[in-house]
Formats: structure tokens, sequence, C-alpha cells
């Protein structure tokens, strides 16, 4: 497969965006190698590509193999994924590093993955693209339009045609309309009065009675699940000892309003008692903050990545609790967010966000 992919690219008249030949013969600048692997990232974004290829042991001009003895140790290759998730956004490397004998020479080909939706790639802090086969900084105008495919792409907000209003749960929505009226007082007299369709429309989780993902993320029944498929709306929880053994473990699935509630019911959250100087009565005090831990679980929901079908994750050891989700930080860096001290100016599930905001489930 690997030689069949080679041949083809070969055949190219030229280079292009996210195809590069390099002979590198014994070896190649490292910093040289990551701001080619920034600019093909990039640029199969743009040019709306699952990857790009870097091939050494290629003459670039006539493309004819030369062979490479780039790391001839496969242990030191491998070792070149972790060296440029290093350097890049959200530790983001390289696919595979495939090895093809061809002509009886060595080429390697790098699998460069594309930026992901709305996040330029960068390497040593700098972001890199192509002007035909010319590596040049990325500009801005290019930096726009991959930003702007976050906005374009919200998977959250689209209509589910062969769902219904039966298929959401009706504590869900009971439990969806108190949270409604709790943030919004002021209307609810007023929310009082609606029926189903128009609370949900009103409260984002519906476009004119029509059921979105948010829906049925947020109230769907749970033998509805197979509607957001291959999507897996899921929380797993799971208990560890000091050996990280585990100990327990449970699933739970949509509606996920409801599911935070039942996860945070499985946290041992127990209370400490200690006593302030001063006084002979004791305090008390949990070991986690209850609204802390719901928070924790819901931007979870809110930020996760639903088109890789993974699942969210609570890990509660004895001494903390670990909370993961799939999808890259969107700001691209954690320092950026601090320096800037700043809201983010878009989000990867948008509609979703701000259903869970009507519905007091994030700030």
């Amino acid at each position: 497969m690997n030689t069949e992919v080679l041949e083809t690219l070969l055949r190219l008249s030229s280079e292009n965006e996210v195809v590069e030949f390099k002979e590198a013969k014994n070896n190649y600048d490292f910093s040289k190698l990551g701001k080619y692997f920034s600019a093909i990232s990039n640029e199969a974004s743009l040019c709306g590509k699952p990857y790009g290829w870097l091939i050494f042991g290629v003459e670039d001009k006539k493309h004819t193999i030369v062979g490479s003895n780039y790391r001839t140790n496969r242990g030191d290759l491998d070792k070149l994924k972790g060296e440029i998730a290093n350097k890049t956004t959200n530790r983001i490397t390289f696919i595979e590093i495939h090895e093809v004998i061809k002509e009886g020479l060595r080429v390697l080909m790098f699998q460069i993955p594309a930026a992901p939706s709305g996040i330029p790639v960068s390497f040593d802090g700098h972001y890199y693209a192509r002007d035909g086969e010319e590596l040049v900084p990325l500009n801005l105008e290019k930096i726009e339009r991959i930003r702007a495919q976050a906005t374009q792409g919200d998977w959250s907000i689209k209509i589910v045609q062969d769902a219904s209003i039966d298929d959401l749960d009706e504590e869900a929505i009971a439990v969806a309309r108190k949270n409604f009226k709790s943030k919004f007082p002021d209307k609810a007299e007023e929310i009082d009065t609606w029926d189903t369709i128009t609370f949900l429309n009103k409260a984002k989780l519906t476009i004119k009675g029509k059921i979105t993902r948010t829906a049925l993320i947020l109230l769907g029944k749970e033998e509805a699940d197979h509607l957001l498929s291959p999507a897996e709306i899921k929380i797993r929880w799971k208990l560890v000892d000091g050996d990280n053994n585990d100990i327990d473990h449970e699933i739970y699935g949509i509606p996920l309003i409801l599911s935070v509630e039942k996860v945070f019911a499985k946290i041992r959250n127990i209370k400490y008692r200690y006593m302030k100087e001063g006084t002979i009565f004791p305090e008390e005090t949990s070991k986690y903050e209850p609204f802390s831990i719901r928070e924790a679980i819901n931007n979870r929901i809110a930020h996760q990545d639903y088109t890789k079908g993974a699942r969210i994750n609570i890990v509660e050891m004895e001494d903390q609790l670990v909370f993961t989700n799939y999808g890259s930080f969107i700001p691209g860096s954690v320092e950026k967010v601090v320096i800037e001290d700043a809201p983010e100016e878009f989000y990867r599930n948008k509609f979703l966000a701000t259903a869970m905001f009507n519905l007091k489930m994030v700030e």
C-alpha cells in the first residue's frame, strides 16, 4: 500500500503545498523538518485534505529515487514523533513514518496530519505555510481561513432528521425547564405558559421545533443514542486504588443533563472534620467542592470533540479526580490564555455551549 502511494506521489509533475521531496541522504536539519511539518499540516487543512507528505530519499526536481540513511535505526526514527510533538501546537505529530524500499533504496514517507479544524499548527512558536514549493511564514489571510473553520463546522447545531420530540426524555425536559427558570427568574411566569416545543426553541435546544444533536445529547432518551452514531455520547467513571488497580466503574449515556448528577453521586466526596484555632467545635468540609466537580464534568461535555467517537472519562483516585475529554485545546496553549486573560473567541460546540449556559450547566 505504501509503495503504491509513493508511486502516485512520484508521478506528480512537481511538488505542491502538501507534498515535499528531500534527498536527505544522510541527515536533515531538525528545525527545518519541523517547519515543513507545520507548513504541510496547515496547507493540508486549507486544501481540505486529511494529511500531506514529506518524503526523504527522493530528488525534488525529477523525483529520482536516491535513498536516505536518515535515522536508520527504527527506534531513533520513532523518537522523532515525540521530538516533533514537543515543539508543535497541542503536541500534534506524524500520523506515521513509513519506511519503503524502492529500487533497492530506502525511502522515508512522513505522513503529516492536517491541522485540526480552526487551529493553525505552529512549530517552535512560529506558523509556516507553502507558496508553491517555497516554505514561508503562514500569512494572516491563511490564519483567518483556518480559524474560520471552527465556526463553519459546529457539529452540535446539526438537525437530526430521523429524530422527533418522542425521542426526548420527559424527566430530562422537566429538569431543563426548572434550570432555565432558575437562570432567567424574571421570565418564570411566562415560561410556565410555554408548551414543550416553545420551551425547547427558546432554550436553544431545538431549531424551529426540529431536534438538534444538542437536544439529544442533553435530553435524549437512552434508547435514542443510535441517532447520534457514530458519536459515543458516554461518561465513564472509574475508581482506582493507590496502585492504579480498577476497583469499580460505571458508564452513563444520554440524557447527559441527568447523567451529570448520577456521576456526581458516584464520586466519594467524603467530609473532613477539623478544629479551628480558638474554638472547641469542629468544622466540616467536603474533600471536593461540589460546584467544581459539576463544572469540570459539564465543561468536558461542552468541549468534547464528538466527531472522534470517544468517551468522556473521570478517574477517581485516592487523592485526586482526573477529568479527560477528546479534543485539541482550541486556544493553542494554556500560556496564551493566561497571558491574554480574555474569554476565548470561539468554541468547538457553540450551539451546545449556549444551551448548557441557558440550563445553568456552564457559566
